[in-house]
């Protein structure tokens, strides 16, 4: 079992790549421990909380990050230097991204990039294990959405994508889809049924099936 200190305080493990690392920050925004790497990219076993920093950039390399990944509150544009996977959450909102380009590729549970301004879903993770939150940004198309998006899938508040996009990305979200803050109930359940549809269709009759 680990100790207290082990678990809460960050450990530098001897001769790591050091160099243009801010050791002083990489401590106090890690919960957990961590491994510099010899190409300076970093393990976390634990969090990193990087939020209400007001960061124009992530300022080091992350590779995988066991826990959840915070970033949100800054002035980022970009998230080159976010980890390729995260156990747990990312939480990319309340930034100036127009691009989720360098985002990781894996996400255990929640993605939130939020109050952006993204135009399209491009850079998104290829798998979200929870919900997929896009709302409050300028999307006008969803491409680029995960292959799969394990819980719900809110992307309203945007200047809203052709209806009929929603149609091609019901197979990659488990959970439900919010399209629109004024979506009525009878488009609520027009998407459901097409995903019942789907479900229940063979392969050659989903061809013919125009939505």
């Amino acid at each position: 079992m680990k100790s207290l200190e082990s678990i809460y305080n960050p450990i530098l493990l001897e001769n790591q790549n050091t160099n243009n690392i801010d050791l002083e920050l990489l401590n106090s925004c890690i919960t957990g421990t961590y491994t510099i790497n010899d190409d300076g990219s970093i393990d976390v076993d634990g969090s990193v909380e990087l939020n209400n920093k007001n960061l124009t950039k992530i300022p080091f390399k992350c590779r995988n990050v066991s826990g959840d990944f915070y970033c949100h509150n800054n002035q980022l544009t970009s998230l080159e230097g976010a980890p390729n996977t995260v156990g747990g959450s990312f939480y990319c909102f309340c930034n100036k991204l127009t691009s989720l380009d360098g985002a990781p590729n894996t996400v255990g549970d929640y993605f939130v990039c939020t109050n952006n301004q993204l135009t399209s879903l491009k850079g998104s993770p290829n798998n979200v294990g929870g919900s997929f939150y896009c709302y409050y940004n300028k999307l006008t198309t969803l491409d680029g959405v995960p292959n799969t998006i394990g819980g719900s899938f809110k992307c309203y508040s945007n200047p809203n994508p052709p209806y009929t996009e929603l149609f091609r990305i019901v197979d990659n979200v488990k959970g439900d889809i919010y399209y629109s803050s004024i979506t009525t109930p009878d488009d609520k359940d027009k998407i459901r049924r097409d995903r019942d549809v789907k479900t229940t269709l063979k392969d050659d009759e989903l061809g013919s099936l125009d939505v």
